[in-house]
């Protein structure tokens, strides 16, 4: 077992009631999202744990992307590859839309925002997880190498970086563009996790679990949590 197994087993598996973002998305979806449901997930590229997860809620998952990837995507009942402005997609035609680390990628959260609205039924669910622009990672993102974000976070040299502009990515931001483009927020939650840009070095992981415990040891610091989760809905009229 390495070092980063023992670590995160020993400061984050075996704490009780501990579990991670992922599971946590997850979660959210499945309270929100009446199954079986016709699911449309923005940015899937060729598939993750998310489109895994979605396709035993979906009667229907369509995957959306820029990245012709999405056509590799084996979750998928349809993939959808366009121009990343206009939805080749019928108005009212999905129950439910989400983005796992998608909306830090979008240059016009506010279009995308419109785009999504005109594709959900009345009463349909929009589902993000995406990271806060006030995070530590994401403010040295802004001014660091992309290929350093990939070395502290252990991913193989080739792993792939797309383009991150944080257009709507504080709960401030979100709180206005979301009722701009017709929708009620249900659910915002600030979270922070495992420390996953420490795993290059026992010093820094150690270093940023002390920043974790910090941040979730009380609510009036949440605002620098790591990521945002949110559900929104489309008011019906």
């Amino acid at each position: 077992m390495t070092w980063q197994e023992k670590y995160i087993r020993r400061f984050y598996l075996e704490r009780p009631g501990w579990r991670n973002g992922t599971v946590e998305f997850h979660a959210l979806c499945r309270e929100t999202i009446e199954s079986p449901a016709r699911i449309l997930e923005i940015g899937p590229s060729s598939g993750g744990q998310t489109s895994g997860f979605l396709r035993g809620l979906a009667s229907e998952l369509v995957g959306l992307d820029v990245d012709e990837e999405v056509t590799k995507n084996p979750h998928l009942t349809r993939a959808v590859q366009y121009d990343g402005t206009h939805f080749p997609l019928d108005d009212g035609s999905f129950d439910a839309v989400v983005m796992d680390y998608v909306l830090e990628h979008v240059e016009d959260p506010a279009a995308l925002f419109r785009e999504i609205h005109r594709v959900l039924r009345p009463g349909g669910v929009v589902l993000f997880r995406t990271p806060n622009a006030r995070h530590y990672v994401s403010v040295l993102g802004q001014f660091l190498p992309d290929r350093l974000s990939v070395w502290a976070r252990n991913h193989p040299d080739n792993h792939r970086v797309y383009p991150r502009f944080f257009r709507c990515n504080t709960a401030r931001v979100c709180r206005r563009i979301l009722p701009d483009a017709g929708f009620r927020i249900n659910t915002l939650r600030q979270i922070e996790k495992e420390p996953s840009y420490g795993m290059r070095s026992r010093g820094l992981f150690l270093l940023l679990m002390l920043y974790e415990r910090v941040v979730n040891s009380t609510r009036w610091l949440e605002g620098w949590r790591a990521n945002l989760l949110v559900a929104a809905r489309k008011e019906s009229s």
